[in-house]
């Protein structure tokens, strides 16, 4: 950590008009962050995904939108041109259905970072960013419902999630090397199950606190007070909200303590699928009989964020409660589930 810190250079202060360069951001995630340094008052955002504009999860105001299919190794160096900082957000994912399924999707999300850290660091970008997941994390670890919180060296000896987790692995490395021999500062996040508003709510690629709040509201709507649950209810999961994850992408993009140094970026509020569920039941005001598949996929049994690392080097760790942070997420399914049964269009 000090040796890092000692070579690296100290950039000039970011300025406001300095080009900031976001790929994924027609996702829930990357969306939100183009909002977040919009707000901030940066006048240059380049925001790039491969969807058309119309199925963007959020569209900033001033920013220059654009579309382009960033697995080509051509429009990584188009989108990078002039850029200060580039921030990488964009991959084939979804929640726990999605990633088992499509694991040879996910896998090609490695062309992705694989050619934008190389264009971004061509175009002579300061700062890269790349979002890892804890699916990166040693699976043998996470057997137990009642798993200890995974530290950033739990990694390694790898054993990633298959898909999903090997690609981000192995893109982390990317980012390491990309500053050991090239001298581009880059930072890597490893996130821990976001949520909130304006994320995937439906169509299988939701996460388990948007699918859980659907089903809710489904549930209520036909009269069918039944809830299903993936699994038996008991595998536990810590939920990060959504402003505190682009939050923490800012400070950690930011903190040279950080090059290429993997860091948790994740709630440590821990809690099983059926808590979970308690939960969103007492937002909505309604009980539900139970019907638990244990055919559908599951993922590991366990897993929380240790933040001891994030506290120790930026003072501040992911902090919204999770019934402040489900209480937002469920009101916003609820007015897109109301809008789309009555034909307008949403985005799920």
């Amino acid at each position: 950590m000090e040796e890092k810190k000692r070579l690296a250079q100290k950039d000039a202060p970011l300025r406001k008009d300095d080009l900031i360069v976001i790929i994924g951001a027609g996702g829930f995630i990357g969306g939100n962050l183009a909002l977040y340094f919009k707000r901030k008052g940066f006048t240059r955002i380049r925001a790039v995904d491969k969807k058309p504009l119309y199925e963007w999860y959020l569209r900033v105001p001033g920013a220059e939108s654009v579309c382009a299919d960033l697995s080509q190794e051509p429009n990584c160096h188009h989108v990078c041109e002039g850029a200060t900082e580039v921030y990488n957000l964009a991959a084939d994912m979804g929640g726990m259905g999605f990633i088992e399924r499509f694991r040879v999707e996910c896998l090609r999300s490695i062309l992705i970072n694989t050619h934008m850290v190389e264009a971004a660091c061509r175009a002579g970008a300061r700062r890269y960013f790349y979002s890892s997941s804890a699916c990166a994390y040693n699976t043998l670890l996470q057997k137990d419902p009642h798993v200890r919180a995974l530290k950033e060296s739990d990694a390694y000896p790898a054993m990633a999630e298959r898909g999903y987790g090997w690609e981000k692995l192995v893109s982390e490395m990317f980012c390491q090397e990309y500053w050991h021999e090239r001298r581009l500062k880059t930072f890597i996040a490893r996130f821990h199950n976001v949520y909130g508003p304006h994320g995937t709510w439906d169509g299988g690629r939701e996460k388990a606190p948007a699918a859980l709040c659907r089903k809710t509201i489904e549930a209520i709507d036909r009269g069918d007070l039944s809830l299903d649950i993936w699994g038996n209810g008991e595998q536990t999961r810590s939920f990060c909200y959504i402003d505190d994850c682009v939050k923490g992408i800012d400070l950690i993009m930011h903190c040279d303590d950080l090059i290429a140094t993997p860091v948790n970026l994740g709630s440590s509020e821990l809690v099983s699928i059926n808590t979970l569920a308690e939960k969103i039941e007492k937002i909505a005001g309604v009980k539900l009989r139970r019907k638990h598949d244990l055919a559908a996929p599951q993922g590991v049994a366990g897993r929380n964020s240790d933040n001891t690392f994030i506290r120790q080097v930026l003072g501040w760790e992911p902090n919204t409660p999770l019934d402040k942070g489900l209480a937002a997420t469920y009101k916003w399914i609820k007015v897109q589930y109301e809008n789309r049964k009555q034909g307008k269009r949403v985005i799920e």
